[in-house]
């Protein structure tokens, strides 16, 4: 079957989390939001703006599997990750790559935060101080409770995956996450990532994976820009 992923066609955003695990599996997939004319965004809008729907969903990213629409990119990945063959078979292990994953989802919205710490309605200009001060604040106290509990969690299960011992979406995850935070912050990250190096390694093994690999220098990878989750802000990579 075939699956209809649906995200903004310029951004990465947390769309770039389910795409890499569909990637990484080889997954027949398409980007819908991307194609032209009324099959692309007009599409995605249609099912978010369904007013006969009793499960719209309430953003993108969702994906469409027939008719079932799956929104929320953690409930994303714990639908497609036994499908892929990227979950542990365990329900316990399946649950704990979940509820790493909903942790992941917490970093993002921290990530996001730092260069829009008021509201999302403002432009990054109109709350630069706000953003200098947060950014701060996530650099001292959040990257390394974040990245240092997950470096935690990759040793304490071997120092190679984080859950199991083969592959999961949750090490693509961290890949996004160690890519997106090195884009936004390239100062930063390089003076932090000697603290977390299982997660640097963990990332350099994703990054050499053939399939992954093909991903990242292929046209269906979009770049990182300044629309999205990371931002890149010389004045707040001190």
């Amino acid at each position: 079957m075939r699956y209809e992923l649906y995200y903004h066609p310029t951004v990465q955003g947390r769309g770039e989390f389910v795409r890499l695990a569909l990637e990484e599996a080889g997954a027949d997939y398409v980007d819908v939001a991307r194609r032209k004319g009324k099959a692309g965004v007009p599409a995605m809008m249609k099912i978010i703006e369904d007013k006969r729907s009793a499960r719209p969903p309430f953003a993108p990213p969702f994906l469409k599997v027939g008719k079932l629409v799956i929104a929320q990119t953690a409930n994303i990945l714990f639908y497609l990750g036994p499908r892929l063959n990227l979950a542990p078979r365990d329900e316990a292990s399946r649950l704990w790559a979940n509820q790493l994953q909903l942790t992941i989802t917490d970093l993002v919205v921290e990530i996001h935060d730092t260069h829009h710490p008021i509201t999302s309605w403002l432009y990054y200009e109109e709350q630069k101080p706000a953003a200098k001060r947060r950014t701060r604040d996530f650099w001292r106290y959040r990257v390394p409770k974040f990245l240092g509990y997950f470096e935690r969690v990759l040793q304490r299960n071997g120092g190679r995956y984080l859950v199991g011992r083969r592959l999961t979406y949750v090490d693509l995850s961290v890949f996004q996450i160690i890519e997106g935070l090195r884009y936004a912050f390239p100062k930063r990250m390089k003076r932090f990532e000697k603290k977390v190096p299982g997660l640097v390694a963990l990332r350099d093994r994703v990054a050499g994976r053939p399939r992954i690999k093909a991903y990242l220098a292929s046209p269906r990878r979009i770049p990182f820009s300044q629309w999205g989750i990371y931002r890149y802000f010389k004045e707040l990579d001190a």
